[in-house]
């Protein structure tokens, strides 16, 4: 009789790769979402691509968070009110962070590489997504 393998729930670094596939995920839905409103500001409402990118990012921040503290992070998911306010103030202050980040990644992949936006765009939510990935589940979730 071959020993039972453990179950990947009870690994802690098995968690902490479905934690970041999880992240990874909700991300990448985020991205295509985030793509869809960059598109839509810039070729449907006239907007400067970097002013439409900054807004695009805000507003995916907030749905992130809240599929991440839903999914991603609901073994210590924000559930009271106060929790819930300071987590998204905090995300807010983390992908805040990192908009300089992916926004200057997105300058230099259109300006300097030749990229269409909306390509660059994609490879800039690459880029910066670990370093979001880092700071949101060591100070956000405190995960």
């Amino acid at each position: 009789m071959s020993p039972e393998l453990p179950r990947l729930d009870r690994c802690v670094d098995d968690r902490r790769i479905a934690r970041l596939l999880r992240f990874f995920s909700v991300g990448s839905v985020a991205a295509g979402l985030q793509t869809v409103l960059l598109w839509f500001f810039v070729d449907v409402a006239g907007l400067y691509y970097l002013v439409g990118a900054v807004v695009a990012i805000e507003i995916t921040i907030v749905a992130q968070y809240v599929a991440n503290n839903v999914w991603t992070f609901k073994r210590v998911r924000h559930a009271t009110r106060g929790e819930y306010l300071t987590g998204l103030f905090r995300t807010n202050l983390v992908r805040g962070s990192a908009i300089p980040i992916q926004v200057g990644l997105l300058y230099a992949l259109v300006a300097w590489g030749g990229l269409e936006y909306l390509v660059a765009n994609g490879g800039a939510i690459f880029v910066s997504g670990f370093y979001r990935y880092l700071l949101d589940t060591r100070w956000t979730w405190g995960a």
